[in-house]
């Protein structure tokens, strides 16, 4: 077929790609597709930009002009569409049909799964998408925009080779008065940007920002993992009501960031939708295809198959499916200039139509990994699913994945409350995971793919694992029953209240022990926001559906604690500039371990654990750490004498200025060094 010929028969009947609404600058014309396997009739609506519940024009599809495959397509001039802003479609298919899982609502207003920028009406109803009747001018609507001029001014995506990452929720960084900010900044992409100076002092190299994917802004649910858009930014994170300035804003902080050498990471939700389950709302894939974008269970009474945990699973093994998620990453790396992505949930991605774990590579890994553009994208995953599913490290199909390290984060939590017999895997840990993470020949893997972190959203702030043992999630509305159960102690007071000053110092100790583990450790490290000014959720360690000061940054905390910031400032600026700790590969024979004395004793009651690292091969510093968890002063015998005396860098037991020395103190006694209780000690010489 030649190209003229095939020109002419899309301008007639439409192109079939790009999926989506798309501008035809030389034809001044608008093309159309959606997929829909099972639909037997599709309705293209138009609306004005005023006007958001009677269509300005409709275009109904014919299956023997329109559509190829499960693809329904058409190409519309402008100028018989002059005044189209907005854009949705009417599906209709099957009911029941070979033991079909349907969900077609003939009257149901449906949005684009490609629309790049969402409208919700004046009078948008989650309620109306529950119910099976009409929601016209209760529908989101997709915008129509046409090419983009916006200006990168010469930035361009960055790769870091030493990644500090700081977990973000782009509402909850700045919504809080303390910001400082003009109120309508508070809580949106413009309001980041005005923080990305701290972030750029405290030494940050890469943000990981929590769900930004449009999602049902009357679900309540405020961290963001009930998407019901893969393409466009969450219009509640804009100052604008304007699609086109919405994407301009999320374009403008991306710009920035790359601007200050800071990486952005999205955090992407691609194993279910906000749709959910039974009754639940039908806004966009349940009424286009529902066979084709979920998979099923066996259960007629709750029919979607929930290995999520939030109602519904997407069917990743489905073609189209594989695309949707694929062009989304693609739109976002390309159009957005993202640097990476973190997948939620991602051993969903395992699971066959029947929902069976599959053994061998899943397509959908392949199909990521080797799409155009996404090949040099920093892919991370959380190995886990809500059903059981649980592939950490080599056991995770993504080849050369980075991955959530939930070990690392379980074995710190438990040595810093005080756990016994844990220390070598403590040791492990710190190595950079290698049981997990193997780099024999077959494997070949690498410690940079563990991502070791100790808090998440998901879970309690370092400042409250040390001030709580008793969850308080009774705001959340579950009766206290939700959130993960996690290894907590209290330093001997329950809660923020009345604590004694003694109390109050070992818990600021305790943070700063387990920054020092973190920043020591082989591998990614990565923590959350505010956690290096004592954030506290007050006990609530599942705030999931907390629009409030629960998650907002009190930023009045980073002066309050203005020692703990400085604190860890210095911890990431002496990693960055020390390789002798982050490697690409395993330390090997640079590193010896010891306890007390010589050796280390991995008896039930020890928790004294230290090692030496020799930094020559990096042409850096070497490094001696010692780590008391005993809850008394330990003394530990040096080794490694050579006539370079060790010099004391860190404390986690001094007082504010002392704790982290800007000149590092020679040690008095070359051979002895007394550890406080609960405190890290970081010596330091230049190598032989």
């Amino acid at each position: 077929m030649g190209t003229q010929e095939s020109s002419k028969w899309q301008a007639k009947e439409g192109a079939i790609f790009p999926l989506g609404a798309s501008w035809i600058e030389e034809e001044k014309a608008w093309n159309f597709v959606l997929v829909s396997k099972y639909a037997s009739d599709v309705q293209l609506l138009l609306y004005s930009h005023n006007e958001y519940k009677t269509p300005a024009y409709s275009f109904k599809f014919d299956p023997l002009v329109n559509k190829s495959g499960p693809l329904w397509h058409c190409r519309i001039p402008e100028e018989q569409i002059p005044e189209a802003y907005y854009y949705a479609y009417r599906v209709s298919g099957p009911l029941f049909q070979d033991g079909g899982f349907y969900c077609f609502d003939p009257q149901k207003i449906l949005l684009d799964p490609y629309a790049k920028s969402v409208f919700f009406p004046p009078e948008f109803s989650r309620e109306a998408a529950c119910k099976p009747c009409a929601n016209d001018g209760k529908a989101p609507l997709g915008v129509l925009m046409k090419q983009d001029d916006f200006d990168w001014q010469g930035t361009s995506i960055c790769n870091n080779d030493q990644l500090i990452i700081y977990e973000m929720h782009v509402r909850g960084f700045t919504k809080h008065e303390s910001s400082k900010l003009p109120e309508n900044e508070r809580g949106t992409f413009k309001g980041v940007i005005s923080k990305i100076p701290y972030l750029k002092e405290l030494g940050i190299t890469a943000v990981e920002l929590m769900p930004i994917f449009q999602f049902d802004p009357q679900e309540k649910n405020y961290w963001g993992y009930m998407p019901i858009n893969f393409f466009s930014p969450h219009t509640c994170y804009s100052c604008s009501d304007s699609g086109e300035e919405q994407r301009h804003e999320f374009k403008e902080m991306v710009r920035e960031f790359h601007r200050a050498g800071i990486e952005v990471i999205l955090d992407v939700v691609y194993n279910h939708t906000g749709e959910g389950g039974l009754n639940q709302p039908n806004y966009s894939f349940k009424g286009i295809d529902n066979c084709q974008y979920y998979l099923r269970s066996d259960n007629p009474n709750d029919p979607y198959a929930n290995f999520t945990g939030c109602g519904n699973t997407l069917n990743s093994n489905d073609v189209c499916v594989q695309s949707l998620i694929v062009d989304s990453l693609k739109y976002w790396r390309e159009e957005m200039q993202i640097d990476g992505f973190r997948f939620d949930l991602a051993s969903i991605f395992t699971r066959s139509s029947n929902g069976d774990i599959n053994k061998s590579r899943p397509p959908i890994f392949a199909h990521i990994r080797s799409a155009d553009n996404l090949s040099r994208a920093r892919l991370i995953a959380e190995p886990w699913d809500a059903a059981g599913a649980f592939h950490l490290g080599r056991a995770f199909p993504g080849w050369l994945w980075m991955q959530w390290n939930a070990h690392f984060r379980d074995t710190i939590q438990r040595f810093i409350r005080g756990d016994s017999g844990i220390l070598s895997d403590l040791m492990t840990r710190i190595y950079g995971s290698c049981d997990l993470f193997p780099d024999d020949t077959f494997n070949a893997c690498h410690p940079w793919q563990s991502l070791n972190y100790v808090s998440s959203h998901d879970g309690s702030t370092l400042f409250d694992l040390v001030s709580f043992e008793k969850k308080n999630n009774w705001a959340n509305g579950e009766n206290n029953k939700d959130g993960s159960n996690e290894a907590k102690w209290n330093c001997g007071w329950e809660g923020v209240e009345n604590a004694p000053e003694e109390v109050k110092l070992l818990r600021k100790q305790q943070v700063k022990n387990i920054f020092t583990l973190l920043f020591v450790s082989n591998g990614t490290p990565m923590f959350k926001m505010g956690d290096e000014f004592l954030h506290t959720q007050n006990g609530n360690n599942n705030p999931y559906n907390q629009d409030n000061e629960t998650n907002w940054l009190n930023w009045n905390l980073l002066e309050e604690n203005k020692d703990l910031f400085n604190f860890v400032k210095k911890l990431i600026k002496f990693r960055k500039e020390t390789p002798t700790i982050c490697r690409s590969r395993f330390w090997r024979d640079d590193v010896k371990w010891y306890g007390t004395v010589q050796s280390p004793n991995f008896s039930n009651y020890s928790r004294c654990l230290a090692f030496y690292l020799n930094g020559k091969s990096e042409k850096s510093l070497d490094l001696y750490v010692l780590i008391n968890g005993d809850d008394s002063r330990q003394t530990f015998n040096i080794q490694n004498q050579n006539e370079k005396d060790w010099k004391v860098l860190a404390d986690t037991s001094q007082p504010t200025g002392k704790d982290f020395l800007d000149e590092p103190e020679v040690l008095t006694n070359k051979f002895n060094y007394s550890v406080a209780s609960r405190s890290i000690v970081i010596l330091i010489r230049e190598n032989d």
